[in-house]
């Protein structure tokens, strides 16, 4: 499909194209519709609409334009990569120094390690004891509170509605009580 662009240099409609390619190139007219799209979708066709028809067109110049371009970006790619590959393998080698396999760096190393397992024991021990914690304690007071105001809001909308319920329809206390499955020592919370 990109020969016949390219050889005739001209800018084609898709009913061109459906009858020229099939008897130049060998492509089958029910495919040239998607083959066309495809190369449009992947820009290697230029396509415009222009009124009422689609033009279709494909000049060699711009694909080695695209082909230069996508060759400078994998170049400078290529560079960048080079460079950091130099600058971290140059870090490793700063790194390495000081660090040399000797017998106290290796005791150092157990030591630290031996440290590292002795403060997570203790952070589970610590974790036992944190209901005592006084900051824990202190939340679990105001969570507390939060949910103490909460309830007897909800005891104030509930005096309310049989407030009103017995305003509006007259119902005795222990009738609406009992139509709302309320309990006898409904109150507040103290």
């Amino acid at each position: 499909m990109m020969e016949i662009f390219f050889e005739t240099k001209d800018v084609f409609q898709l009913k061109d194209l459906e009858k020229i390619a099939p008897k130049e190139k060998g492509i089958t007219s029910m495919s040239v519709k998607e083959v066309l799209q495809s190369l449009v979708d992947d820009a290697m066709v230029d396509s415009d609409r222009i009124g009422t028809s689609n033009y279709f067109w494909a000049f060699p110049s711009k694909a080695l334009h695209i082909r230069k371009q996508k060759l400078e970006h994998l170049e400078s790619q290529l560079i960048e990569g080079t460079q950091k590959k130099q600058s971290l393998q140059q870090s490793i080698e700063k790194a390495k120094v000081g660090r040399q396999n000797t017998e106290s760096r290796a005791t150092m190393l157990k030591e630290l390690e031996g440290l590292r397992h002795q403060r997570n024991q203790l952070k589970t021990e610590l974790e036992k004891y944190q209901e005592c914690d006084p900051e824990v304690i202190e939340e679990i007071r105001q969570i507390n509170k939060v949910a103490k105001d909460a309830a007897n809001r909800w005891t104030d909308n509930v005096y309310a509605i049989k407030s009103w319920a017995k305003k509006k329809f007259g119902f005795e206390q222990n009738q609406i009580d009992k139509a709302f499955g309320i309990p006898e020592d409904f109150d507040y919370i103290e």
